[in-house]
Order: structure tokens, then C-alpha cells, then sequence
């Protein structure tokens, strides 16, 4: 069981920046990979970004390449996504997720944070 909790959401205007972080419990976070996912009212939750258990490979959704950066630090159980060149269409509830294997797709992660609101101000 994994027990993932997300901050650093808030209020930035277009172009600013933000880093979220995914907090997770237990000593198996390693062995998981994680994602960054969100969604937006009335759409469906978008994959964002995916990193593999050691860290070495990353993916990332057209939309963010560029510009948002998924990290993590295995030592403090930590996945950050570091978002640069904020727009007001990235503004949604952002949630990591832990799967068992490098997907990009939801239905393949286990376990989801609460999420954590981002809103961009135009």
C-alpha cells in the first residue's frame, strides 16, 4: 500500500512557475513508477508525465514537453513536477499517481494522491 500526498499547488499568473511535489508513504516507493496527471472541469484526466523507478527515463504528454519537468528523490520518497511557462489551459487538479510498471496511461496506476489545485491567471 502506498500513500501519496501533493503540494505546491496555488495561484500563479500566465507564464509564471510552480513545483509540485508528491509525498509518499512506506519504504516500497522505489520500486514504483509515478506520474503526473491532471484534470480540468468537465475534461478527462490528462496524463502529463512519467518517470521510472530509478529515474533514468522520463515521458512526457506533447502538451508539456518543454516545459514541465518530472524528477524524483528516491531518499525522501519524493516525485516533484517542476512547471515552467504556465498557461491559463494548464489550470486543473494535479495528481501523482504510483504504478507498477512505466505507463502513460491511468487505468494502470494504482495508487492516486488527493490532488492538488493549480490555477493560472491570464
Amino acid at each position: 500500500q502506498v500513500q501519496l500526498v501533493e503540494s505546491g499547488g496555488g495561484l500563479v499568473q500566465a507564464g509564471g512557475s510552480l513545483r509540485l511535489s508528491c509525498a509518499a508513504s512506506g519504504r516500497t516507493f522505489s520500486s514504483y513508477c509515478m506520474g503526473w496527471f491532471r484534470q480540468a472541469p468537465g475534461k478527462e484526466r490528462e496524463f502529463l508525465a512519467a518517470i521510472s523507478r530509478s529515474g533514468a527515463s522520463t515521458n512526457y504528454a506533447d502538451s508539456v514537453k518543454g516545459r514541465f519537468t518530472i524528477s524524483r528523490d528516491n531518499a525522501k520518497n519524493t516525485v516533484y513536477l517542476q512547471m515552467n511557462s504556465l498557461k491559463p489551459e494548464d489550470t486543473a487538479v494535479y495528481y501523482c499517481a504510483a504504478a507498477q510498471a512505466f505507463v502513460v496511461v491511468a487505468w494502470r496506476y494504482d495508487y492516486w494522491g488527493q490532488g492538488t489545485q493549480v490555477t493560472v491567471s491570464s
